[in-house]
């Protein structure tokens, strides 16, 4: 019987500790932002632990926000975080939001929570101009180059198995280090989303020796990542956003970091939000990637 007691009372201290991000934050005074260092424009870093992107602008507006309502001055710790390690920081609670460039899926869903739907991406390939590779039925026999720890991993060989084309996997371990394997010649192609392979080839040194090719791959809604079952926490998060989505600053911000010119380079991704975004931005919903593909 105290054996059961103790168990029941085990659980329910870890309930509450999963629970309680916003009393976490505001006793601290501080919030753990996990951001990524080569996330195209979403979320990239500049150096001297310095992260800017469409994301990371986001979630500063949100924590700005949470400031308010908590009558609290939060500090933000930038903590960075790869594909491979951002799912475990949270579910530790070293990281208390995270700002990369997270697909939501089902299958995440079991570990995390995911806010509404800021971004819905649209996986393709990322080519040299001069290769002549124009889809990915070319790509037999090729390098191509992916993240470590990426949903795009699991739709290369996915693709890979109903096409018949056998071409050989390269992983970079972060998206820096995939879209290198293509600048480098090591890779023929680099398959990801196409706001990462935009970003990336406008921060290389000759971006028109690049282009985004192919098919669309996947569209998966892109989100970000929260404690699972927390729902306060997450109804501050959501509301913040949505009224940025209601207000029009949501598409503000995507302007200022896929439109116009950006830092270090100043040069432009140059690409416009699809029709699945502004659907996103108009009817704000949390649905998992399997959702879309139903469509």
């Amino acid at each position: 019987m105290k054996k059961s007691l103790l168990v029941i009372a085990t659980l329910l201290a870890l309930g509450t500790a999963q629970a309680d991000t916003l009393k976490k934050i505001k006793d601290s005074g501080s919030i753990t932002m996990g951001v990524r260092e080569s996330s195209g424009a979403l979320s990239y870093t500049l150096g001297d632990g310095k992260f800017v992107g469409y994301h990371v602008e986001l979630c500063e507006h949100v924590i700005a926000d949470l400031s308010k309502s908590l009558g609290t001055k939060l500090a933000i710790k930038y903590q960075p975080v790869t594909s491979q390690n951002r799912i475990p920081l949270m579910e530790n609670g070293t990281v208390d939001i995270e700002c990369g460039s997270t697909t939501n899926n089902a299958a995440r869903q079991k570990q995390v929570a995911f806010a509404v739907t800021t971004f819905v991406e649209e996986v393709r390939i990322a080519v040299k101009a001069s290769s002549g590779i124009t889809a990915i039925g070319q790509l037999n026999g090729k390098n191509v180059a992916t993240t470590t720890g990426t949903t795009s991993v699991q739709l290369l060989r996915k693709h890979e198995k109903a096409t018949g084309v056998d071409f050989k996997e390269l992983f970079g371990k972060d998206h820096a280090d995939s879209f290198l394997l293509l600048e480098s010649g090591r890779a023929d192609a680099f398959v990801m989303d196409g706001a990462i392979l935009a970003g990336n080839i406008a921060k290389s040194k000759n971006p028109a020796d690049f282009k985004v090719v192919g098919e669309v791959l996947s569209t998966e809604p892109i989100a970000i990542m929260l404690p699972k079952d927390d729902a306060a926490f997450k109804t501050a998060v959501d509301n913040s956003l949505k009224a940025m989505m209601k207000s029009g600053d949501m598409a503000k911000a995507w302007d200022k970091w896929f439109m116009q010119p950006i830092p270090p380079t100043n040069s432009k991704v140059g690409m416009p939000a699809n029709d699945n975004t502004k659907a996103a931005w108009a009817n704000p919903n949390d649905k998992p990637a399997e959702d879309y593909a139903k469509k």
